[in-house]
């Protein structure tokens, strides 16, 4: 029996369309600065595959890692968690 590879699941919000069939997807998350010990909000914005064309900006999606599918684009919609209202 072969182990699958475990791949990383995000969960963030759509802020853009950026073509057809994709996506920009913002995750946000906290660091503990190394010095000071407070915590830092960082952003990072990711390309994402949306084959169906099923979502719109403010949405909160899932997300997961595969296989290059662009340059940029490594990342494939999952689903849909909750619609921008």
């Amino acid at each position: 029996m072969m182990d699958e590879k475990k791949q990383r699941t995000e969960v963030g919000t759509v802020v853009s369309l950026s073509g057809n069939m994709s996506i920009r997807v913002t995750i946000d998350f906290k660091v503990k600065h190394p010095k000071y010990g407070k915590y830092i909000n960082r952003t990072i914005k990711i390309a994402v595959h949306d084959p169906l064309n099923e979502s719109r900006v403010g949405d909160l999606v899932e997300i997961q890692e595969c296989r290059p599918f662009s340059k940029t684009k490594s990342w494939r919609l999952v689903k849909i968690m909750q619609k921008a209202g």
